[in-house]
């Protein structure tokens, strides 16, 4: 398939005006899909976050396997990184979520309440598109504040939303200029966070489907009954079987096939999936 590539011009304002407001806040929040964490650690953002601490919060656990994501936590943590597995859809990730930016602002906050002050702390929230970022701002503030939706690319403006105990800056999904990893660029399309638009799904599902045989063979087993997994296409073509995408004349309808197995993987409907091992990334350096 041909190198996929997606980096609209709004998001090198939105990148700019990151680096601008980055002095205002005491840290950040990274959001990363947990399916696919590392695809979704943008590597650009170290020059954009400087020194300030980050939380690394590794959304959607629901959806994902939760044996490597606790490995990816065990990961990040042992490099010195501050992270936590969530679902931004579910109530109960609130706390879990306050608590760990308490614990970051710890120090600073006894320095104020030292002095008879007592503030405000600012995060920005950054992230890949579509990795639930604009749900997790809801989340926090109690309120639907910020847009959100299940297409890359829902938030363009840069903006401060008050949100109880701390300030959070919400900022639009922003790629890395170029992907120099295709293996990383296609599990982001995968989940979402390219634009489905510029894509040929078929090449897709396709690559999709051979991840998926090496990795979750039984995920498509139980969903669509394959079971040869040698070779892409007849898996392609079980899949519109199953489905009953047939064209008149007998012929597969693999347009809608390639929009069922996605949106199948992206709704958890093939089950737990997690594209990335944790041991593959020992030696990963932000």
């Amino acid at each position: 398939m041909k190198n996929i590539q997606w980096f609209p011009g709004h998001m090198t304002r939105a990148m700019r005006d990151m680096e601008e407001k980055r002095d205002l806040c005491d840290g950040i929040v990274c959001v990363l899909d947990a399916r696919a964490p590392m695809a979704t650690v943008n590597k650009n953002f170290k020059k954009i976050f400087g020194e300030k601490p980050v939380l690394y919060l590794l959304n959607k656990a629901d959806l994902a396997d939760s044996a490597k994501t606790d490995g990816f936590i065990k990961l990040f943590t042992e490099k010195g990184k501050y992270c936590v597995k969530c679902d931004c859809t579910n109530p109960s990730a609130k706390k879990i979520i306050l608590q760990k930016l308490i614990q970051i602002t710890d120090e600073k906050r006894a320095r104020a309440q030292a002095k008879g002050v007592n503030r405000v702390f600012r995060f920005m929230v950054a992230g890949i598109p579509n990795t639930g970022k604009s749900t997790l701002v809801n989340l926090i503030s109690g309120q639907k504040r910020a847009k959100t939706g299940d297409k890359a690319g829902v938030t363009r403006d840069v903006r401060w939303l008050k949100c109880g105990a701390f300030d959070l800056l919400d900022t639009p999904g922003t790629m890395p200029p170029s992907f120099e990893n295709q293996y990383h660029a296609r599990h982001l399309a995968y989940i979402g966070s390219i634009n489905d638009d510029i894509l040929d799904m078929d090449d897709i599902a396709l690559e999709l489907l051979g991840e998926l045989a090496e990795k979750y063979p039984q995920s498509l087993t139980e969903r669509y009954g394959i079971t040869d997994f040698e070779e892409k296409l007849p898996m392609y073509e079980t899949v519109c079987k199953r489905r009953g995408f047939i064209l008149r004349g007998g012929e597969f309808d693999y347009e809608r096939g390639a929009k069922a197995l996605i949106d199948d993987f992206r709704k958890g409907r093939l089950g737990k999936i997690t594209l990335e091992n944790p041991k593959e990334y020992e030696d990963f350096t932000w």
